[in-house]
């Protein structure tokens, strides 16, 4: 998001995207299909790196671009868990 934010002209906020977890410090996008995440205690799996943007996607028509198509991702919780604010994101071998 912040890559995003320094091209275009309004504030974006968590939830802008209606992403359920933000993160930093990690490129999760790098990520092949399967690798598994621990979220807090929550057990996740990669199944998706990016989804399609819709031709009128509001920060793609601001910025003339949108990351969800290269670097939005879709885990599956494998085994529930609490995840909140703070909690480390760890990718497991």
């Amino acid at each position: 998001m912040d890559r995003l934010q320094e091209k275009i002209s309004i504030r974006l906020f968590p939830g802008a995207f209606a992403e359920n977890i933000l993160c930093e410090g990690l490129d999760l996008f790098k990520l092949p299909v399967g690798t598994r995440l621990r979220i807090g205690t929550a057990l996740c799996e990669v199944t998706q790196i990016g989804k399609e943007c819709h031709a009128d996607c509001a920060i793609r028509r601001q910025a003339g671009d949108c990351v969800m198509p290269r670097e939005g991702i879709f885990v599956i919780v494998l085994e529930e868990g609490d995840a909140k604010a703070g909690d480390a994101v760890e990718v497991l071998e």
